[in-house]
């Protein structure tokens, strides 16, 4: 199957013939026909609506519906890919489609309520397919009707020379301006962002396509790559000889650790992003929630990780240099040579394991017991280790926070009192101050200045500029 051609179904031409003879039928039937208005190559056309039998059709097996989640079984994607429109691959397809984005071995909520619907309301929108009985939008409302035994389903049906190409630009363009269709799951979104940025698509097309800002688009794309050098790093050999890695949909309950991870990035050095993304990216292999791991910030893996952590986490020791390889140059002790930062290498090396550990989860089923052993020891090691760690770093970022409070109130209260001084003064100006209720609360004031003075300077022998400055204020009052 090209990108471009559509390769003959089974019963292309049986249901070819079908579709022409149902879409004659409505034009012979007289009064206006039912259409449906699609963005077609670039321009608006109406497409004929004909009623066709929902065991007749066949489910997209491109569909950026489910396109990260088709990995979840390899054996069975093999096999969609080989074949599409066997019946065991469209059964593969309709498991995906009705099943959790983030775990398809567990039913969705979201379809159950399209189901609901549908059997409340009945269909509201047409589907839209080719003349060959393929589904380019409306995958999931053939697979909640045919659990609900419902016998047909209404279709517009495209032009006989659609192209693969042409689907995906139809069912985008579908998804993105349609309200009442169920979203793209997360990674799934990603996957379509970064299909349009690699056919040539400029960020401004792109932005205007999925009506959003270059901000986030370019945050999806920094996202994707992320995600997608994370999989590529977690490739691993297994012991029956074959090899493992992550799959995109093993991000899919991540999004907003993703995305504030990208925005703390854009804030920090090179150097200190490097570092960032190795420790947050290990918190989230470790199914961290966000708010623990806003806590991971600058040397935390060194501080607060790698002391907690086994060997087998750390990174492998090189022999050290003994010159550059010219004639004449030895290596100056402390010369910088170049390479990654150490504390990178690191945090990369305890990452890297990790990653490996979550590709064999993934491919559970073809393990050895050793190897499941190992997994189960390591991923717990690791998954403790972070626990303590944000623990102790939560700790300490509270004590900062606990040190720093006073001076805080103390800059709003100087702001407050800035205000008050425009305030009195425009008072003035108006002949409108309250004399007697400023000088009341004039008082107070220097009540708490004094105790704020008797507080700040116990146990401070020499004090500073502005300690000074208060103590020989408050001693005239």
């Amino acid at each position: 199957m090209t990108p471009t051609a559509i390769a003959e179904t089974p019963r292309g031409p049986e249901i070819r013939a079908m579709v022409e003879a149902r879409l004659q039928e409505a034009r012979r039937a007289g009064g206006a026909p039912e259409t449906e208005r699609i963005k077609w190559r670039g321009q608006s056309a109406n497409f004929e609506v004909v009623t066709m039998p929902v065991a007749d059709l066949l489910y997209n097996p491109q569909t950026h519906r489910i396109r990260a989640q088709r990995a979840h079984d390899p054996l069975r994607d093999a096999e969609l890919e080989k074949d599409p429109w066997s019946s065991e691959s469209q059964a593969y397809l309709h498991t995906l489609l009705v099943s959790k984005p983030e775990n398809p071995d567990a039913p969705d909520p979201d379809f159950e309520k399209l189901k609901d619907d549908l059997k409340k309301y009945g269909q509201r929108d047409a589907g839209i397919i080719t003349p060959s009985g393929i589904l380019v939008n409306g995958n999931t409302r053939r697979a909640a009707l045919k659990e609900l035994t419902s016998p047909n389903i209404r279709v517009a049906v495209l032009p006989a020379d659609a192209t693969w190409a042409d689907i995906a630009e139809v069912e985008l363009d579908l998804q993105l301006s349609k309200d009442r269709r169920r979203d793209y799951s997360y990674i799934n979104r990603l996957i379509a962002v970064h299909e349009q940025f690699t056919n040539g698509r400029s960020v401004k097309e792109i932005v205007s396509d999925f009506r959003t800002t270059q901000k986030t688009i370019d945050r999806d794309l920094w996202v994707y790559h992320f995600i997608t050098d994370a999989i590529e790093r977690s490739r691993t050999g297994l012991a029956d000889g074959s090899t493992a890695s992550m799959r995109l949909m093993d991000f899919e309950r991540h999004q907003e650790s993703l995305a504030e991870l990208y925005r703390v990035c854009q804030t920090v050095s090179q150097d200190e992003a490097d570092v960032l993304k190795e420790s947050r990216l290990l918190a989230i292999l470790l199914d961290f929630a966000k708010t623990k791991i806003r806590s991971i910030k600058g040397n935390f893996h060194d501080a607060y990780l790698a002391p907690r952590l086994g060997e087998a986490f750390a990174a492998p020791e090189e022999p050290a240099e003994e010159g550059l390889g010219l004639p004449g140059f030895d290596a100056e002790p402390g010369l910088d040579l170049g390479g990654e930062d150490v504390q990178i290498l690191r945090a990369r090396a305890a990452t890297d394991l990790v990653l490996a550990v979550k590709a064999k989860q993934a491919a559970a089923p073809r393990l050895s017991p050793a190897e499941r052993t190992e997994v189960t020891d390591l991923f717990n090691e690791a998954r403790s280790a972070m626990e303590s760690g944000i623990g102790e770093a939560e700790a300490d970022i509270r004590r900062a926070e606990r040190k720093l409070a006073a001076a805080e109130t103390l800059r709003e209260a100087t702001k407050l009192i800035r205000e008050c001084t425009q305030q009195v003064a425009q008072a003035r100006s108006h002949n409108l101050l309250e004399h007697r209720a400023l000088d009341d609360s004039l008082e107070e004031l220097g009540t708490a200045l004094k105790q704020l003075s008797r507080h700040a300077s116990r146990g401070v022998e020499q004090p500073g500029q502005g300690l000074a400055w208060l103590q020989e204020a408050v001693a005239e009052l």
